[in-house]
Formats: structure tokens, C-alpha cells, sequence
């Protein structure tokens, strides 16, 4: 009688557990791993240009859990042929319009261009480019800045399933994001600003899109209108993956972050600079202990690969980092189970890139384990550990970010094991033997190792 009570207080508690958590944290139960077209194309990817990152990715990549395919911003805009710049401000005529004009339906919501996404003519929008994703096997995701188009607000254009109301009633004109001006913020306090987001995304919902970026709105921390995406989402009828961007989001706002979106950004963008890698380690300690099943503090896109093939940072190039310093790239986000979105375009991936990115050991500790935390830090070197599948099994990364190679130490005391362990390196994918109380390890300039330690029985 007492193991029945004992086993029914068990499965109480876990379904308790589950309905305590949001319905849309089950959409992104591991980190997401994909590919977004801006560290490569910036504003001007082409269609033509997706279809080749997603028959790469199904190709080399979907067996090792790469899935989503990414189209980043300003998908609207028709670039100028050989423009290769980022963030084109809008500016008013005589009459109030706005040039550039961006691409748009009669109720104030963007469409893509055909002459970036032909699939898209004539009223098609990104339904046949995501149909094509998913014939692959992929899942399709777009980015979208936060609030409703100037031009909208100009033209007065009528809200779907808001009787009567138009675009500049609903408009915050005081808020405007600083680097990119398209955009005015919603008031959601007034009738339609609910309605309007709800059309966008049900909009989106028909064109199968799986995973939505919205941009300009974590930083600052725009907390009505992350609520209104999230109350858009839940009603379109479709599971859709929430990113909100940029960084760095509020820590004091993590409790809210976790309870509307499935990612956030730490940091603003990140780029192939070892200042910058150096810097997410501590991003990574501050948001420490918030991210779990559904709910993941991004580090941002990697810088893997071949960038900037049309803006927007940079020259044309294979990333800045050494070898070393990839190693510590791929190494942290995994360690940190930080969402794994590649930047690089991936058919003009080398042998070191596919090396990096279908390793299955390592991508196991980004999607597997859990309680990721730094246990040690000392003269610039540090140690993130995280639990692995098992009862007495733990995943180990050791950080050099000094310029010379260094010996770490790491006591077997700080992660509870005693007596005998295995050894495994993860890169490697070689067998270290057994050891007790400590390891020490060399370890490159400005590199890492990836282990995996085991109770011996």
C-alpha cells in the first residue's frame, strides 16, 4: 500500500511539473541548431542562395540534429544590385511616403520581395520556400523587427480583425529602434494593437513558418509587446519557435524572458573577435542557472565558416578565429547548451568545418546535458561543467584564454565524484584512461578541451 502511495505522489509530481510549465516550452525542448542567413548575406540573401544552405544542411548536417533554416532581416527590401548595406534608412517625401518602400499587403504587413524570393509572386509569400524546407526534412524560420511599418502608419492601413481601426492608431510614434528606422513600436494598450500582431503571425502561420526572430525588442526590454507576440503565437495555430533579439536582455528580467520566449540574446551581436569570445564567458556566468527545456539564453550566431559574402561586417572571409579559438567557440556554446545557429554559408564549409559542427559526442553535451555552470576560474583560465546522461557521468570543458598554452588543474571534488573515473576526450574521440582526485590537462592558447568523466564501478 505504502509503494502505491509512494508511486502515485511520484507521477503527481512529474504531471504537476508539466503543467506548471508553458505549453510552448515543449516546441524547443533542446537547444534549437540551424542556420540564419545574416552573418554571410546580411540584408540580401536570395532564395536561390537559402536552397543551397538547406541542401547542404539536409545533406551533411540533418542526421547530427541540424533542422531549422533561417531568412534574417529585411526581407521586404529590394536591395540595390551590388549593395551590400545593412540597415537602409528610410526617408519621407514631400507627401509624407516613405523611400525606400518596403514590400506590403493592404493591412499594414510586410511581404517578401519577388526579386529576392521569386516563389513568393505573386501573394504566395514564404509558403513555397517553406514548403521546399520541409520537403527536405528542415523546418523554416524567419526574422521580423519588432512594432508595425512607418509606411503602414502613413497610408492608415486597416487592421485585420480590428473593425475601424487603422495603423496609426495603433502606433507608438515615440518608439523607433535606433539602428534600423522601418518601424514604429505598438501601443498595446490600444484596441488593435493585439489584433494586428495576431494577423501577422497568423499570417506567418500560413505560410508554415516554424520559428520566428523578433529583432529590436530585448533591448531595451519591451515587455507588452513580447507578451503580445507571445499571446500572437499561442493563438495562430501553429507551434512556433520565439527568438528575441538583441542583447544583451536584462538579467533582471529573466523571470520574465523564460515564461514568454524560447530564446534570448545575451549579448549584442557577436562577430569573430577573440575580445568578444573572451567577454560571452562572462555573459554566459551572469544568466547562469535560467536556461532549461524550452526556455535557452542565447549566445548568439557562430562565427563559423565563410562570413560576410554580402555585408554586413566586415570583408568577404573565412572566420578571424585560429583553430584554437573555434575550438573554444563551439566548445562554450555547447558546454552552455546556448542555441547553435550557424552563420557561415555552409556550402563553402572545409574539412575543419564539417569537423567542428557533426561531431555527435560534442553536439550530445549541447543537446543532452544539463545544469551547465563555470566551476572554476584562475590567471584566465576557467571550467564549465554540465550533467551528462548517467548517474555519476559529467561533461568537463577546459578554457585557456591566455596567449600561451597553460597546465589546468581540475579536482574531481568540484562536480562530487570520488575514486576511480574514465576519461574521455570528446574532440578527440579518444579514451584517456582512468584517474582520481585530479586532472591536469595542457591546454592551447586560446583553446579548450571537451571531456567526459564517469564513476568507475
Amino acid at each position: 500500500m505504502r509503494a502505491t502511495i509512494l508511486l502515485f505522489s511520484f507521477f503527481f509530481s512529474i504531471t504537476a511539473a508539466l503543467q506548471a510549465q508553458p505549453a510552448f516550452y515543449q516546441w524547443a525542448q533542446t537547444p534549437p541548431m540551424g542556420w540564419n542567413s545574416y552573418n554571410c548575406f546580411g540584408s540580401a540573401v536570395h532564395e536561390d542562395e537559402v536552397k543551397a544552405n538547406a541542401a547542404y544542411m539536409a545533406q551533411h548536417l540533418k542526421q547530427h540534429g541540424w533542422q531549422y533554416v533561417v531568412v534574417d532581416f529585411l526581407w521586404a527590401y529590394e536591395n540595390p544590385p551590388g549593395s551590400t548595406i545593412g540597415n537602409p534608412y528610410q526617408r519621407q517625401l514631400q507627401d509624407g511616403s516613405y523611400v525606400p518602400w518596403l514590400r506590403m499587403d493592404a493591412f499594414g504587413r510586410l511581404m517578401p520581395t519577388e526579386k529576392k524570393f521569386p516563389s513568393a509572386w505573386p501573394d504566395k509569400g514564404f509558403k513555397p520556400l517553406a514548403d521546399s524546407m520541409h520537403a527536405l526534412g528542415l523546418k523554416f524560420g524567419i526574422h521580423v523587427m519588432r512594432g508595425i511599418p512607418r509606411q503602414a502608419v502613413w497610408a492608415k492601413a486597416p487592421v485585420m480583425g480590428a473593425e475601424g481601426v487603422t495603423a496609426d492608431m495603433i502606433a507608438d510614434t515615440a518608439s523607433k529602434c535606433s539602428w534600423l528606422n522601418h518601424m514604429y513600436g505598438l501601443d498595446m494598450t490600444r484596441k488593435g494593437a493585439q489584433e494586428y500582431l495576431n494577423s501577422l503571425l497568423k499570417l506567418y502561420a500560413s505560410w508554415d513558418v516554424d520559428y520566428i526572430k523578433v529583432d529590436d525588442i530585448s533591448r531595451p526590454y519591451h515587455l507588452a509587446e513580447i507578451e503580445g507576440y507571445r499571446k500572437a503565437i499561442d493563438n495562430c495555430g501553429r507551434p512556433m519557435v520565439l527568438s528575441l533579439s538583441p542583447g544583451e536582455t536584462p538579467v533582471a528580467d529573466s523571470a520574465h524572458v523564460r515564461q514568454t520566449a524560447n530564446l534570448w540574446r545575451l549579448a549584442d551581436d557577436f562577430w569573430d573577435n577573440w575580445k568578444e569570445l573572451v567577454h560571452m564567458f562572462d555573459y554566459a556566468r551572469s544568466w547562469q542557472g535560467v536556461g532549461g527545456a524550452g526556455h535557452w539564453p542565447d549566445c548568439d550566431m557562430m562565427q563559423i565558416g565563410k562570413l560576410s559574402k554580402r555585408g554586413p561586417v566586415g570583408p568577404e572571409r573565412y572566420s578571424r578565429f585560429t583553430e584554437d579559438e573555434l575550438y573554444t567557440h563551439m566548445t562554450l556554446w555547447s558546454i552552455y547548451r546556448s542555441p547553435l545557429m550557424l552563420g557561415g554559408n555552409l556550402p563553402e564549409n572545409r574539412e575543419l568545418e564539417e569537423r567542428l559542427l557533426t561531431n555527435d559526442e560534442v553536439l550530445a553535451v549541447n543537446q543532452q546535458g544539463s545544469d551547465p555552470r563555470e566551476v572554476y576560474r584562475k590567471d584566465s583560465c576557467v571550467i564549465w561543467v554540465s550533467k551528462a546522461p548517467g548517474k555519476q557521468a559529467w561533461n568537463v570543458a577546459l578554457f585557456n584564454l591566455n596567449s600561451t598554452p597553460k597546465e589546468i588543474p581540475f579536482d574531481l571534488a568540484l562536480i562530487g565524484l570520488t575514486g576511480k573515473v574514465s576519461v574521455r576526450d570528446l574532440w578527440a574521440k579518444q579514451n584517456l584512461g582512468e584517474m582520481k582526485k585530479q586532472l591536469r590537462r595542457r591546454v592551447n592558447a586560446h583553446g579548450a578541451l571537451l571531456l567526459k568523466m564517469e564513476g568507475v564501478k
